[in-house]
Parts: C-alpha cells; structure tokens; sequence
C-alpha cells in the first residue's frame, strides 16, 4: 500500500481544521466593516445576506454613539430573592454589536446572592471578577462539577452550554464582568424554566424526573409562577 502523498496529508489537515473551526464557532464571520442593529420600524434598513439576526441600520446614519455603551458604570438591583442584578450587554441592548460576535454583562451579587443556574445555548463565558469574590461553577456533561472561588482580577470560564452559577461567598457586595462569544448568547434559567414554563410542564412529568411527590412540585411550581 502506498503512503500518502504530503499534499494529501496537508489536505486532510486543512479539512480538519475547517471542521473544528466550524463547529466551535458561535457566530458566523462579519463580511462588512459593521452592522449597527436598526431600531425597530427602521424601514431603511437593509439585512445582510450572509449573517442571520438584525437589520443594518444604513452606513450613512451610522455616528460614534452606535459603538458607545454606558450602562454598566452602575448595576442593576440586586433587591430580590436571589440577591443578584444582572445588566446585559447583547445586541439588544448594545446595536453596534450587531456582526461582531460577542457580548457583555455585568453581574452585581449582594452577600449571599447567586445568579441561578442556567445555561447559554449559543455561547461560552468568560466571568472576570472585579470587586469581591464568587463561588463560579458549572457542570459537565459527564456529571462533574468544576468550581473556583475567583477573587478580583481573577478569571473563569465556562464552556458552552454547560449549567453554571456565580455565587458571592464574601461578606460585602460581589462585581464580575461577563463576556460571550456571542452577539446573543440566550440564557435558561434551569429552575424557572422547568417550574415555570407556559404551559406549564406535566406534574407527573417533573415528580418521576426528580424522584419526588406530586406536592412537592406544586410547591416548587408556585415559587415561579407569574402573576
């Protein structure tokens, strides 16, 4: 049998590298400069062909201010059950985002607060600590926990798709910066998703899958639902 000529093995490398690149990636390529998200009814805005999300607001409106973002010089409340404030950064909130690939949040913790577990479906996470310090973990599809207690200056980060948390296991108020790969990461809230869904998932369905009584959900259940 012959062996494989270098170009075959250089074409074979190439292949896997596109693939990996591929199928690693969160969001596609820009093929423009930018693309500023246009405000809703924008009936100038044209969509780009080759990336999928918002309509470009047109180059000629385009000024400074669409790449300026100010919202995180101060946090959301953290006045609530879970003691945890959350200020997106997507391309939502942010339209000069739009193209680019990422996004960023800030994360306020009071004592004791913890930003629930929930999952990204379309992007990893990078949380870097800049005041106090978080209880960061997430779990592996294998059933593993991985967790760090991060202090400021310090970093963590979390896989795609994987179910995390940040919790504040210092005694004054906890800040991290978190940053995706992704221009809209979307985020499940695990507990609110599942007790809280509409319509609302079968009893039943959740008791046999947390190996609990029919009460017990209910209980759960109304610790989530709205109104």
């Amino acid at each position: 049998m012959s062996k494989p000529s270098s170009s075959s093995l250089l074409l074979l490398l190439l292949l896997s590298a596109t693939l990996v690149a591929t199928t690693c990636r969160a969001d596609p390529d820009p093929v423009q400069d930018f693309c500023v998200a246009a405000a809703p009814g924008d009936h100038n805005a044209s969509y780009s062909t080759t990336y999928p999300g918002f309509p470009c607001k047109p180059t000629s409106s385009v000024v400074s201010d669409d790449f300026f973002f100010a919202a995180h010089a101060s946090g959301a409340s953290t006045d609530n059950p879970n003691g945890a404030g959350v200020t997106p950064g997507n391309v939502e909130a942010f339209p000069g985002l739009n193209t680019l690939g990422l996004s960023i949040n800030r994360v306020d913790l009071a004592p004791g607060g913890v930003n629930p577990l929930h999952t990204h479906p379309r992007s990893a996470e990078l949380v870097h600590v800049e005041a106090g310090e978080m209880l960061v973990g997430f779990v592996s599809t294998e059933g593993k926990f991985y967790s760090k207690v991060v202090r400021a200056g310090e970093s963590f980060v979390i896989p795609r798709g994987m179910m995390h948390f940040q919790y504040n296991v210092g005694t004054g108020a906890a800040r991290a910066m978190t940053v995706f790969n992704s221009q809209l990461p979307g985020v499940v809230l695990a507990a609110q998703s599942l007790f809280g869904a509409e319509p609302e998932i079968p009893d039943a369905v959740l008791a046999k899958s947390f190996q609990v009584d029919a009460d017990t959900i209910k209980l759960l259940k109304s610790k989530f639902r709205k109104g």
